[in-house]
C-alpha cells in the first residue's frame, strides 16, 4: 500500500471509502511511513501503542521493528480490512475502540509503552491529554497531526496556548518531519507534520498540586482577550487583591495574557495564589 491506487484497490476490495467524519486520511507514502517509524527510535524490546492504524501500512511497519504491537481502531468497518493486511504480523494485537474511553493501563499493562499516532484535528488535543494525564504514561509520543497544531505544540512565550502548556508540562514536543497533503489518500487540504514528544519522568516545574496548576492556566487561557489579572479574577471567582498580591508574588505584571507565560511562571503563579482553586 505504498500508493493511492493501491489504497483504492483495497478499499474497493472491502467494499469500504474514506469516513471523512472520522477523519480518515490514509497515508500512502512509503518515505513517510519510514521516516515516522525512524522518529519512534524502536527496538524489540518495545511495546507500541498505535491509535488509528488505518489501513495497516504503519502497523506492518512498526511490527518489524518493534517487539509488540497493540493496534486501536474506532471504525469497526476496518477491522475485517485490518486482520487481512496484519495477517502476516503475529506480534500485533489488533483492538476495537475508542481511545479516549479504553482502559490504557488495562490495554498496555505493566510495562513502559510508546505511542505513533495519526490524529485527526477534531481529536487531537483530547487524545493527547488523555495520554499524558493518565496514570500510565507513555515514555514516548509520535504524534502526526495538522502543521497548524505542530506548530502550537512547540510553541513558546508569545504564543503559547492551553495545550502548549498542558504537552510541555509532561513532555518535550519537537517536530521530527513534515509530510505534504499528497502523500495521503484522500488528501487533506493542509499540510500535516510528524511531533516527537519525549515525556519527562518528572515535569520540569515543580508544582505541589496538579490539579491546582491547570485549574490556573485553564483560568488564565478561559478569557483570552483579557489581561491576566482580569481573566484569573474571571476564572478563579477570586477578588482583584488576591489576584493581583500573587501575580505581584509570582513576579508577572498583572497586564500580560496569558500567552506570553511561560511554564515556570505558570508554576509560581499557582503557587502564590491561596488555597486550593
Amino acid at each position: 500500500m505504498s500508493s493511492a491506487p493501491e489504497v483504492r484497490e483495497l478499499l474497493a476490495r472491502f467494499k469500504l471509502r474514506a469516513r471523512k467524519s472520522l477523519g480518515q486520511n490514509f497515508l500512502v507514502d512509503g518515505a513517510a511511513l519510514d521516516r515516522i517509524v525512524a522518529a519512534a527510535d524502536l527496538t524489540p524490546a518495545d511495546t507500541v501503542l498505535e491509535i488509528g492504524p488505518g489501513l495497516g501500512a504503519l502497523t506492518r511497519r512498526l511490527a518489524q521493528a518493534a517487539g509488540r504491537v497493540i493496534a486501536v481502531e474506532i471504525d469497526w468497518n476496518l477491522i475485517p480490512l485490518l486482520r487481512h493486511t496484519l495477517a502476516g504480523s503475529p506480534n500485533v494485537e489488533l483492538v476495537h475502540g475508542d481511545i479516549l474511553k479504553l482502559d490504557l493501563s488495562a490495554l498496555v499493562g505493566e510495562s513502559s509503552y510508546k505511542v505513533v499516532a495519526n490524529l485527526p484535528y477534531y481529536i487531537t488535543a483530547a487524545v493527547i491529554r488523555r495520554l499524558l494525564e493518565a496514570p500510565a504514561r507513555p515514555s514516548l509520543l509520535i504524534l502526526t497531526v495538522q502543521l497548524e497544531v505542530a506548530q502550537r505544540l512547540i510553541a513558546g512565550p508569545g504564543d503559547m496556548s492551553l495545550l502548549a502548556v498542558s504537552v510541555q508540562f509532561y513532555g518535550a514536543p519537537a517536530i521530527a518531519t513534515r509530510i505534504k497533503a499528497g502523500s495521503f489518500y484522500p488528501a487533506p487540504r493542509v499540510e500535516s507534520a510528524v511531533v516527537r514528544i519525549d515525556v519527562h519522568p518528572q515535569p520540569p516545574v515543580a508544582v505541589r498540586d496538579v490539579d491546582r496548576f491547570f485549574a490556573v492556566v485553564r483560568a488564565g487561557f478561559g478569557q483570552k482577550r483579557k489581561q491576566l489579572h482580569n481573566a484569573l479574577q474571571i476564572g478563579l471567582s477570586l477578588p482583584a487583591e488576591v489576584v493581583e498580591a500573587a501575580l505581584g508574588k509570582a513576579g508577572i505584571d498583572p497586564r500580560r495574557r496569558a500567552e506570553t507565560l511561560a511554564l515556570e511562571e505558570w508554576a509560581a503563579l499557582a503557587e502564590a495564589l491561596p488555597g486550593r482553586q
